[in-house]
């Protein structure tokens, strides 16, 4: 089949668009020939940034109406909706507008699917490094309540514990594998 993996799209069924996501269902064929349909959310991919310097890991508290959570603790982030706009620019774009930082050493660290069976969102996670306050500040978008949370490195397991969002939680604990295993120096 046309991926390699034994199965080929072959149609889709959009029943609902809204600003950020559509949803509907997709049908795939399988190298027997099946047709099968999948349920299906298509969205347009995100970034995350683990903005370290010294002392801390810059963190961000902000309402998720969606998941009942009031505050919650995450990494700076954002979808990649910018037409043409390349995922380490909106990076870049995201630490500077949700921090008012800026970074000079950017690393792509990991990149995952926030749930495989029935979206194809995948979040691609960045190491920024080299902090500085940046030319614009923070601002987020219209809508957004964010505020900035500076967390101690030494507190770093609390963060992991505290969080309850994915890509934080993936962001966290490569931060605390790579610091035990000195890699960060």
């Amino acid at each position: 089949m046309t991926d390699g993996r034994g199965f080929e799209p072959v149609g889709r069924e959009t029943r609902w668009e809204g600003r950020v996501i559509a949803a509907g269902v997709a049908h795939y064929r399988h190298a027997d020939g099946a047709v099968v349909a999948r349920d299906k959310v298509w969205h347009p991919g995100a970034v995350g940034i683990l903005a370290i310097d010294e002392r801390h890991v810059w963190l961000t508290r902000q309402p998720r109406e969606v998941a009942g959570l009031t505050a919650s603790l995450e990494i700076p982030a954002g979808k990649l909706d910018v037409p043409g706009e390349a995922p380490q620019a909106a990076a870049r774009r995201e630490l500077d507008e949700e921090i008012g930082k800026a970074a000079a050493e950017w690393r792509e660290i990991a990149a995952f699917y926030t749930s495989p069976g029935f979206t194809d969102e995948r979040v691609i996670l960045y190491l920024a490094r080299e902090l500085s306050d940046s030319t614009g500040e923070a601002s987020g978008e219209e809508d957004e309540r964010i505020e900035i949370d500076p967390w101690p490195l030494e507190r770093l397991d609390e963060a992991i514990l505290e969080s309850e969002d994915a890509k934080t939680g993936i962001a966290l604990l490569w931060l605390a594998r790579a610091r035990l295993r000195g890699e960060l120096e």
